[in-house]
């Protein structure tokens, strides 16, 4: 009787000792108390306890409410928990609300929150708005007016614009702006010179472009860091020209050769063809006189004064060939 007792005792205590761990877990009694005594009235069943069967730590919410409270900012948790489960940092927009509110911007919870789940860390924006940073572009080279490489670095000093934290572009952005600035205004300077005596030149006039224009900044100023002289691009491209040039005149003239070439060569067929037929043609003559003294056409007479005369004829040639060479 004494055991059975005892094993119901046991059991008695381990189940008044299970039920008060998954009341300590559903409800996290020390947070409360905190909450309690910190001004913020939470409920226990409604809130802590509802927080834990919609899968909310409550700690992320409470602790940041406590802050908030402290702070003197009014947020609510089911406004907290709401942007807990859409995907949001919850202390990092309590941070930026108290932030926002001791520097006086104007920066409510939706738009906190919005910026928030844009991807955007909505607290160090607002420290950029407080505290404006600084954005060094890379080196960028343009081409003065004379043909002269020119290096510049900027530096561009912005502000974060709150307003247009959602939607609004990037660093990047700006950087690229900046540096088509920058590009512009050297590729209008008549010298180098110029813009290495007044590098501040190339700041006023980017600047007066409003290049923070759809961005999330406000580019409060933009100075040059550092000038240096490039390559002399005009002359370069010069030499790259002239050996362009070059390489065209005597491709043109190796083109020309190759058409003498094959032109004289034409011709020397065209020559060897004639004297094929010659030959071809003087060949045929023994075959005629051949076949006219069988045919009665020319006689034994006729041949021989006909051998005659070409003799005479070879004769006169040869004369005249002499005295012209000595006239000469």
């Amino acid at each position: 009787m004494e055991s059975l007792l005892t094993s119901s005792g046991l059991a008695l205590i381990a189940l008044i000792f299970l039920g008060l761990i998954v009341f300590l877990y559903f409800i996290p009694v020390g947070l409360w108390i905190t909450a309690f005594f910190s001004g913020v009235r939470v409920k226990m069943v409604r809130d802590l306890m509802g927080m834990r069967l919609r899968k909310v730590p409550p700690v992320t919410i409470v602790r940041p409410l406590i802050t908030a409270h402290k702070a003197g900012i009014d947020v609510s948790p089911p406004q907290l928990e709401a942007h807990y489960l859409a995907g949001g940092q919850v202390q990092k927009v309590v941070n930026a609300l108290i932030s926002a509110d001791k520097a006086n911007i104007d920066l409510p919870f939706e738009r906190a929150t919005a910026i928030d789940l844009a991807g955007r860390d909505v607290f160090e924006a607002v420290q950029v708005s407080v505290n404006p940073k600084v954005i060094e572009t890379p080196p960028v080279s343009a081409v003065a007016k004379d043909g002269i490489q020119v290096r510049a670095i900027a530096r561009v000093t912005v502000r974060a614009n709150i307003e247009r934290l959602v939607g609004g572009a990037g660093e990047e952005t700006i950087i690229a702006r900046v540096g088509e600035g920058i590009v512009s205004t050297i590729g209008s300077s008549e010298t180098h010179k110029a813009v290495l005596e007044n590098p501040d030149s190339i700041s006023k006039v980017v600047l007066s472009k409003g290049l923070d224009s759809g961005t999330a900044f406000e580019i409060l100023s933009i100075d040059i860091a550092d000038v240096d002289v490039g390559e002399n691009i005009g002359a370069k491209l010069q030499t790259d020209q002239a050996e362009a040039d070059l390489k065209i005149a005597q491709a043109k003239a190796e083109e020309r050769r190759a058409a003498a070439v094959a032109h004289e060569q034409e011709m020397r067929a065209a020559v060897q063809e004639q004297r094929a037929k010659v030959i071809a043609a003087e060949a045929e003559v023994p075959l005629a006189m051949a076949e006219a003294f069988r045919s009665g056409n020319l006689g034994v007479m006729d041949y021989y004064n006909l051998r005659n005369v070409e003799a005479d004829t070879k004769m006169r040639r040869s004369i005249g060939g002499g005295e012209s060479s000595s006239k000469e």
